[in-house]
């Protein structure tokens, strides 16, 4: 279902997109040139204006329905959880100093066999 909603929402996008572009300009961009302003009636909708707002309309429904998809995905989940749920560990007793640090800060001895670079367990 979510590949569905997500295909039609792309689709919606590109098309959105076409139908901008397709639009004639109503004058200079930001508000410069054009005259008129707050005096100039309004146009008549247009073909690719009405179209506009269907597409825009279609794009918002189906970003709604993409949320609401992924929030009934991941109930009951959260990525918090998943950290506390890993047991904490710690460093061995003998490794461990009145510094408060959580262990030696030195190298290791030479016939110290544990391995230097911290593994992907």
């Amino acid at each position: 279902m979510e590949n569905v909603v997500l295909t039609i929402h792309l689709l919606v996008t590109l098309a959105l997109i076409g139908v901008v572009l397709l639009q004639r300009s109503e004058g200079g961009g930001l508000g410069m040139g054009g005259g008129g302003g707050a005096v100039a009636g309004r146009s008549a909708a247009t073909a690719l204006g009405k179209l506009t707002w269907v597409l825009g309309f279609g794009l918002f429904a189906t970003s709604i329905a993409l949320t609401v998809i992924a929030a009934e995905k991941s109930a009951g989940s959260s990525v918090l959880d998943r950290l506390s749920d890993a047991p904490a560990r710690s460093a061995p007793a003998d490794t461990q100093s009145d510094t408060g640090l959580g262990g030696s800060l030195l190298p290791p001895a030479a016939g110290d066999d544990a391995p230097l670079l911290p593994s992907a367990e």
